[in-house]
């Protein structure tokens, strides 16, 4: 693919390019371009979010230049700190690889494995002296750090910032440098970090990266980022049913957002919006798991919510053991957290029993505070689109 074809392709979805000028001479150098992604492992699970830079990097991938993959052993402990309003919790050195081994088989979903250069930035990190850590920091002023947006706010809300969450731009700035990164990508969170690491390129005399940054995916809750923390995710080795089911359970202003994030083209117009979210999440399940996987869930899903008929089909199980029987707010509660990862309030709860929502065995229960007896084996659906089997 000419230089030209290749830019136009790539800037398709872009939030930002810094910069497209510079983009398009890497593309002309007529050789592989070192295509920079860091991931900190600070969950065991990769969602729908980071697909999105994800699927960039594997277009890059399709038109033959290299994916350098950087699992952040060592950044991971720290924490991104981009958009938080409060510290990360610390993780230690072996939760943070335990998580890697499934980010590496996640991530190899989407990429190339045969076409990903894969390492962690612990490998240089480890062999540096505390000498060598101060000169990395006179590089970068306080000055700077405290106008980024996140830490504005911080300061303004009294909230307190650590001395070692402002390693971590310093950080993910050197990995460019260790890798002689030519484009990083990143979410629009991304920006001030990626910055930093074309100045560090630029001190070292090396050409500098492209910043390359990505919409960021909002999550079920259609306001917040979608994170593991918010219980707002999609994780994308998630069962099936549950994937199906979370992105069936989404607003239509959501879906339309979704699709050209998460499949590159619009939603379908002339589509009603019910048969709209089922081929996104057919699209998606099928994508993440297989056809004949998608198919049968999109099938069950029909007979389970169109047809109404629930004693035949798969349903995820909860167990209500430890529950009081009379606490039906609660039991709604725990079965949407539970079997679906969906962080409804006890409010929400009541109020789905008040309207008629929730039914035991296809009879409506409506008095939050009524006693039931569950037996293994019933079904409680919890609104149109939810539904469990008790174990």
């Amino acid at each position: 693919m000419q230089p030209d074809e290749a830019f136009a392709l790539l800037r398709q979805g872009a939030a930002q390019i810094i910069s497209e000028t510079e983009l398009r001479e890497k593309l002309a150098l007529g050789r592989p371009l070192r295509v920079k992604l860091g991931v900190d492992p600070t969950t065991s699970d990769i969602h729908l979010g980071h697909t999105i830079v994800l699927r960039k990097l594997r277009q890059f991938q399709d038109l033959g230049h290299q994916a350098v993959l950087i699992i952040g052993d060592f950044t991971g402990m720290v924490g991104d700190p981009s958009g938080r309003s409060a510290t990360r919790p610390q993780l230690t050195h072996k939760e943070v690889m335990a998580n890697a081994e499934t980010y590496r088989e996640q991530a190899f979903k989407i990429l190339d494995p045969a076409r990903t250069e894969t390492v962690c930035n612990g490998d240089w990190f480890r062999a540096m002296s505390f000498e060598d850590v101060i000169r990395l920091n006179s590089r970068v002023t306080l000055q700077q750090m405290l106008q980024r947006e996140d830490f504005k706010a911080r300061i303004d809300n009294q909230h307190a910032i650590h001395a070692h969450e402002i390693q971590y731009p310093i950080m993910q700035a050197w990995d460019s440098v260790m890798v002689k990164a030519d484009v990083e990508l990143g979410g629009t969170d991304q920006l001030f970090n990626i910055l930093i690491g074309r100045d560090f390129q630029k001190d070292e005399g090396l050409p500098q990266q492209v910043v390359f940054l990505l919409p960021i995916l909002e999550g079920l809750d259609g306001s917040k980022k979608m994170s593991k923390s918010l219980g707002n995710f999609i994780a994308i080795n998630e069962p099936a049913t549950v994937m199906f089911g979370k992105l069936m359970s989404i607003s239509d202003d959501l879906m339309a957002r979704y699709y050209p994030l998460l499949l590159g083209k619009a939603a379908p117009a002339a589509a009603h919006p019910l048969e709209a979210k089922k081929e996104l999440a057919f699209a998606i399940v099928q994508t993440y798991h297989s056809t004949a996987i998608a198919q049968k869930t999109l099938d069950e899903w029909n007979l389970r919510f169109s047809r109404r008929d629930l004693e035949h089909v798969e349903l995820p199980t909860f167990s209500a053991r430890g529950l009081d029987d009379h606490d039906l707010v609660s039991l709604v509660w725990s079965a949407y957290r539970e079997a679906f990862g969906l962080e409804k309030s006890r409010s929400e709860s009541s109020r789905l029993i008040q309207q008629g929502s929730v039914e035991l065995d296809g009879q409506k229960i409506r008095d939050p505070k009524a006693a039931i007896k569950l037996k293994s084996g019933q079904v409680l659906r919890l609104d149109k689109k939810h539904a469990v089997r008790i174990a």
